[in-house]
């Protein structure tokens, strides 16, 4: 039989018989024209496509101790061995001109696929499944049909789903040994034997014929078209020894082993844009200085702990593959990383999620607005004047002040002098400065209503106005910006609520400990056990009664969120806010809580330890903190790698769980030590609460604001 009339039978025929007969002799002597490729393989009835988009029902290895549900699964595997058989034979009618060595390794390959189909449709017979009576899916076919050349099969079928058939043949032989079906155990071997030999084959091809000034890994994501991606070449979990096997590159593994792009479900966007503050305050007349840029690309990363498997974070540059692969050891799943985003223009979206809403990430994200699927869609929806407002100091002061006027006074908590003034004039300054000195607080603090955390603020400790710290008063309200003058409070301890709106509810996320330096400016977040309930109890402990304190702390809050959820309503705002209170020592030497020193409608670092925790074994303590090179310094380090080493020495990870895993112990950089400029992002789980061993060094008791 000429091989033609064979590929053209298995392609056409509409009896499974006719499409899995394999003759003997084959000749290729007669390769005829180029076919176009057809909508769909001939089928019988019962095994056409089921309709596309349509949900499948993917049986895992957890079902497979029930005959019927390890049919059903040989029913999935058999359609996949299908398809790649019809498949193979599209590729012998479409490119008959193609090398003859490579046309006998296809053919070759096909009968093997026409094997594996009749082994699977004998196993499920018994378990008391027939092939067809499930439906079947036409992914592969839609997938790979199109392909322009030669080099497009081996690069979307070898090395992608034959591929990926590495890590799924040795997963399921593995689930049905332990549920003692031999026999099915044993197939799945002899498959996984035979796709090693089946990749290795794409691989000579694709090598012979790709750019040789491009590596494996390049050529293979340059090759592949939408809706392919190097992430279809992999299962549940990378097996590198048949990879090896097959001939694949230790880079190409490595590479493979950390992409990740969705598979199905429509991503979500994530950037870190943390200067959006200072381009609300001062606009385009804003510029972050060297070492707040250089802060910013080295964390630019972190979204990707707060987003899916299946989201984008956008970013500069990628971190390394070596950094990746200790975050994915960690149980952290990857998402995909886009250096460009204009490679996104014809991806649908399913949100946009900055790390903040504000003028540059407008500009930024604004031809994706178009492609959203499920969020407001246009820049006036998601940032506007209303949405301006709420980074405002002086707005959550107004909020803080409005809600305790209609609050019974409470000993645990401040009173409406400590709450922030606003002013506008130098002669509002003067007075709301005299009315807070009148009162006994001689120490003040002077803050722009808007800009970053810990910056464009004074502090009056001298009992009259030096001529700086006027000059610095009025050149502000000269420039129109509006102050917030407060009482210096003794600090004793910082924490945060974290709360995220949605397009009808403002939910709690959870609570986190909160310490910052000498100058108000971050440097750690820690997050204890129930966290999405509770206050930290190391919190609490500086008031009276701490338990019936924070009772009623939480009924407070209760309001505030009751409140807040209104405003942000009002403003058309959805996405992640935080609230900063801290607890400090009145003039009487008692403990007492401003539940409220400013909200940030954006992510915070708070909200970023919460995510963390969620991979964290309940029980278990949190703390997110940034190493800068003056720490690195003072710890006797020069480079962060050197730190990165040292911290991981110290405190090992200590994983518990399977498939799902937790840290039940130890630390890991959160970006990449070899990439890091001024610092380092670290996550340490412990079983005890770590600000008892750290409070000294990152003395949050002496904080000042």
């Amino acid at each position: 039989m000429e091989l033609r009339e064979f590929a053209e039978r298995v392609l056409f025929a509409t009896s499974l018989e006719e499409k899995l007969r394999a003759p003997g002799n084959i000749t290729d002597e007669h390769p005829g024209p180029a076919i176009v490729t057809p909508a769909m393989p001939g089928r019988p009835a019962e095994l056409r496509f089921k309709t596309q988009g349509a949900t499948r029902d993917f049986p895992g290895a957890h079902h497979l101790e029930n005959e019927t549900e390890r049919g059903r699964l040989l029913h999935f595997f058999a359609n996949h061995e299908l398809l790649a058989t019809e498949l193979m034979a599209l590729v012998l009618l479409k490119f008959p001109a193609a090398p003859s060595a490579f046309r006998r390794g296809v053919l070759q390959t096909l009968k093997d696929e026409q094997e594996h189909t009749r082994l699977y449709m004998d196993r499920m017979k018994d378990c008391g499944i027939h092939f067809g009576e499930l439906p079947v899916s036409g992914y592969f076919w839609r997938a790979v049909s199109a392909m322009e050349n030669p080099m497009d099969y081996v690069a979307g079928l070898s090395l992608t789903f034959e591929q990926a058939n590495l890590d799924f043949a040795q997963h399921f032989s593995r689930g049905f040994a332990q549920v003692g079906d031999a026999a099915t155990a044993k197939l799945l071997e002899k498959i996984h034997r035979d796709e090693i030999a089946h990749v290795a084959y794409g691989l000579k091809w694709f090598r012979r014929w790709k750019n040789p000034s491009e590596s494996d890994w390049e050529a293979f994501c340059r090759q592949l078209k939408f809706p392919l991606s190097p992430q279809r070449a992999k299962g549940f979990s990378i097996n590198m020894e048949a990879r090896r096997a097959a001939g694949l590159d230790p880079q190409f593994i490595a590479e493979l082993s950390v992409y990740s792009q969705s598979k199905g479900r429509t991503p979500s966007v994530f950037i870190f844009n943390p200067f959006e503050e200072g381009r609300v305050a001062q606009g385009k007349s804003f510029t972050p200085v060297k070492h707040q840029v250089q802060l910013a690309r080295d964390l630019e990363n972190l979204p990707q702990f707060l987003c899916r498997q299946d989201d984008i974070v956008l970013v500069s540059r990628r971190p390394s593959i070596e950094f990746l692969s200790g975050i994915s050891e960690a149980g952290f799943p990857l998402p995909e990383f886009v250096e460009d985003v204009s490679r996104l223009r014809e991806r649908k979206i399913g949100a946009l999620r900055p790390w903040a809403w504000g003028p540059d990430s407008v500009e930024l994200l604004t031809p994706l607005f178009e492609n959203v699927t499920g969020e407001p869609r246009t820049a006036q929806q998601r940032f506007n004047e209303s949405t301006a407002m709420l980074y405002s100091k002086s707005w959550s002061a107004d909020l803080l002040r409005n809600i305790l006027q209609d609050t019974d006074e409470l000993s645990s908590h401040c009173t409406a002098n400590e709450v922030g003034a606003p002013a506008k004039t130098m002669s509002e300054a003067l007075d709301a400065i005299a009315k807070i000195r009148s009162r006994g607080h001689h120490k003040v603090v002077v803050k722009e209503a808007l800009g970053l955390a810990g910056h464009n603020a004074i502090r009056l400790w001298e009992p009259a106005l030096m001529d700086s710290q006027r000059r610095w008063i009025e050149h502000a309200v000269d420039n129109g910006r509006e102050l917030v003058i407060e009482p210096w409070l003794e600090r004793l301890a910082d924490f945060s609520l974290q709360l995220e709106m949605t397009a009808g509810k403002l939910k709690r996320v959870g609570f986190t400990g909160l310490t910052n330096d000498l100058k108000g400016q971050f440097q750690a977040n820690w997050a204890a056990p129930n966290f999405a309930r509770r206050i930290p109890s190391s919190i609490v402990a500086f008031l009276a009664e701490p338990s019936r304190t924070e009772a009623r702390l939480q009924i407070f809050y209760d309001d505030v969120i009751t409140r807040l959820e209104a405003e942000l309503k009002r403003a058309q705002y959805i996405g992640p806010a935080g609230i900063d209170a801290f607890v400090y020592r009145d003039a009487s030497g008692s403990a007492r809580v401003k539940p409220i020193v400013e909200i940030n409608p954006r992510y915070t670092m708070g909200r970023l330890t919460l995510e963390l925790m969620k991979h964290v074994c309940p029980g278990s303590f949190g703390m997110f903190r940034i190493v800068n090179r003056a720490t690195l310094k003072s710890e006797g380090r020069t480079d962060f790698v050197s730190y990165a080493a040292a911290l991981r020495k110290q405190f090992p990870l200590r994983l518990e769980g399977e498939p799902v895993r937790r840290i039940h112990a130890g630390a890991l950089p959160l970006n990449d030590p070899g990439a890091a400029e001024v610092c380092l992002a670290t996550f340490q789980v412990s079983e005890t609460d770590p600000t008892i061993a750290s409070r000294d060094r990152i003395h949050p008791s002496t904080s000042r604001r």
